[in-house]
């Protein structure tokens, strides 16, 4: 059935407004109830098809508003207080994810590119998540934090040097970032020795009041700016959109006010059309073959252990063995980030429909799996503690 663009858009908007409310009642994620909305109104079940272009642009931009501020999601400062070694520490982390990823997709046959999907994770779920614990600014919430920072960037910019090697080959064509980097790193020295030397000025910039709302025009420039360059040098938008999240992150260190206008214009109304649109797309005949459902649940359990064994390098520098396993699990939760590399993947052919399919499922659960499972061990652990206390 085909609906109008005015119903669709009502109909969508509609959602964005009351499956917020939803969510809290069922007790899931915002996205993961959205993709779920998806899904009942698109291929799986009432097969509705929206006409015109409003809606797939409206999730284009919610894509890339998505990745901009999973750019601003990252703390600069927290990185900056990180000594060498455990820089070297977190990127080996890092690495082991990667590795154990790999061998995962040749065991199970799979394109390469699946490697990179399964060593994402979701930064917007590890912060609240820890900040809701109570352990966001302490050594171990500190370390978990960087661990999903660094996973997030390299992840994407691995994505994208991939795609250029399957495209190009070895040539000059691999070398095609760098005057992305250039300006990248350029607006990054240049914006903090302006925010340095004119504090109030900046000050002012991100608490703008009345209708200018310059800040909220510099972050959709800065957003544009960076697309517009990855579409010049031929890269993926979604790495110049986070790159430009990163520029407003690193620029201005006292963001929150800004941060929560932009969530307002994101995920207040594009990114849930994003997810939204991810759902329509899901065919839940696909994942509900046996092999498909077999696969599903090979990668559910290799999800967990590409990044729970790379985790217990954690314990090199002091960490205990039930602190290494629970950054793991959380470190497991995956979401934005992998439901991209999916589509990306699709788009390129890496990846089948049916396999985008599995993929989405995948992030649903491990996304509901790993926060919970890091609880439970977190609660354990306090109580195990009480009771030691209470012994003594």
């Amino acid at each position: 059935m085909i609906l109008d663009q005015a119903y669709s858009l009502l109909l969508v908007s509609g959602a964005a407004l009351f499956l917020p409310g939803v969510s809290r009642i069922l007790r899931i994620p915002a996205p993961v109830a959205e993709i779920l909305f998806g899904v009942l109104l698109g291929k799986s079940l009432l097969h509705l098809q929206f006409s015109g272009e409003w809606l797939p642009f409206l999730a284009e931009l919610g894509f890339l508003m998505l990745m901009f501020q999973s750019g601003m999601e990252i703390d600069f400062s927290v990185l900056s207080r990180q000594s060498a070694r455990d820089i070297v520490l977190q990127f080996l982390v890092f690495c082991g994810t990667v590795l154990g990823a790999f061998i995962v997709t040749l065991l199970l046959g799979l394109h390469p590119f699946m490697a990179l999907v399964l060593s994402t994770t979701s930064l917007g779920l590890v912060m609240p998540t820890l900040r809701e614990m109570g352990v966001l600014k302490t050594t171990f919430g500190q370390r978990v934090l960087i661990a999903s920072t660094l996973a997030d960037f390299l992840t994407l910019l691995a994505i994208t040097l991939f795609m250029l090697w399957d495209e190009y080959g070895l040539s000059i064509r691999l070398v095609a970032p760098v005057p992305l980097f250039i300006g990248f790193t350029l607006l990054l020295r240049l914006g903090r020795l302006w925010a340095w030397w004119n504090p109030d000025k900046a000050r002012r910039l991100l608490d703008s009041e009345g209708s200018l709302e310059i800040g909220v025009r510099l972050s959709l420039a800065l957003l544009f700016l960076f697309v517009a360059f990855s579409e010049l040098v031929h890269l993926e938008p979604v790495l110049g959109a986070f790159m430009g999240g990163c520029v407003l992150s690193y620029v201005f260190r006292a963001k929150e006010e800004l941060e929560s206008k932009l969530s307002a214009l994101g995920f207040g109304f594009l990114v849930p059309v994003f997810f939204i649109n991810v759902g329509m797309q899901f065919d839940l005949s696909n994942v509900m073959r046996p092999d498909m459902l077999a696969l599903t649940a090979i990668l559910l359990v290799c999800a967990f252990l590409v990044k729970v064994l790379p985790a217990l390098l954690f314990r090199a520098r002091g960490m205990p063995l039930r602190d290494a396993v629970r950054a793991g699990l959380l470190l497991s939760s995956r979401l934005s980030l992998i439901v991209a590399a999916a589509e990306l993947g699709v788009s390129r052919g890496f990846v089948t429909q049916a396999q985008q399919d599995a993929i989405i499922l995948l992030a649903m659960l491990t996304c509901l799996l790993g926060p919970t499972l890091f609880k439970m061990l977190s609660r354990r652990r306090a109580v195990s503690v009480n009771a030691t206390d209470g012994v003594v």
